[in-house]
């Protein structure tokens, strides 16, 4: 909740609209208070690389983060060294090109997110490898992973049917992995 605080000082500082999307996960994580809260301020459209790798790039924002940052410790124990980066904000979105060059140096790409299919993993998606020409670096075809088609339930249970898991996202990536590199995986 700190990030969220950062990114209400750079909006209040603008007369532009907007809208902070808090995940509800979030108020239950304990975080030590800054000193400088109501100074602190995270600059729009620049993601935050999480997790450096090389095999891919996991794209993702909101309350997927911790989930993926599980399924990266993960990868690493089976040797597969995917980079994390928290897109931050989808509007403006990534105006530095971080995901683009990540995906250069990995070749490979997953977006992530709890939104149904073809919601915000297909604006990311297009974002990147339509609008910044990311397909261009792809030896593997890119991935989404998303909620279920339906509504989910309003309990952690509705979450582990409806949402992805770190084991989802494990599944996901070793695939991929595993259709580059068949003879190690």
């Amino acid at each position: 909740m700190t990030r969220a605080a950062g990114f209400y000082n750079t909006l209040l500082e603008g007369n532009d609209p907007a809208i902070v999307i808090e995940p509800l996960n979030g108020y239950r994580l304990k975080e030590r208070m800054p000193d400088n809260l109501g100074k602190f301020r995270i600059p729009l459209g620049v993601p935050e690389i999480l997790n450096s790798g090389n095999d891919i790039t996991i794209v993702t924002y909101g309350s997927t983060v911790r989930i993926a940052a599980e399924a990266v410790r993960q990868l690493a124990l089976h040797g597969i060294s995917a980079e994390l980066i928290d897109v931050q904000t989808l509007v403006p979105f990534d105006i530095q090109n971080t995901i683009l060059i990540s995906i250069k140096k990995t070749n490979r790409v997953l977006f992530l997110d709890e939104d149904v299919p073809g919601g915000t993993t297909a604006y990311m998606m297009q974002e990147v490898l339509e609008k910044q020409s990311g397909w261009h670096h792809l030896d593997s075809p890119p991935k989404t992973l998303t909620g279920k088609e339906h509504r989910p339930a309003y309990t952690t249970d509705g979450d582990y049917f409806s949402k992805p898991s770190a084991e989802d996202i494990f599944d996901a990536v070793y695939e991929m992995i595993k259709e580059a590199v068949p003879e190690k995986y």
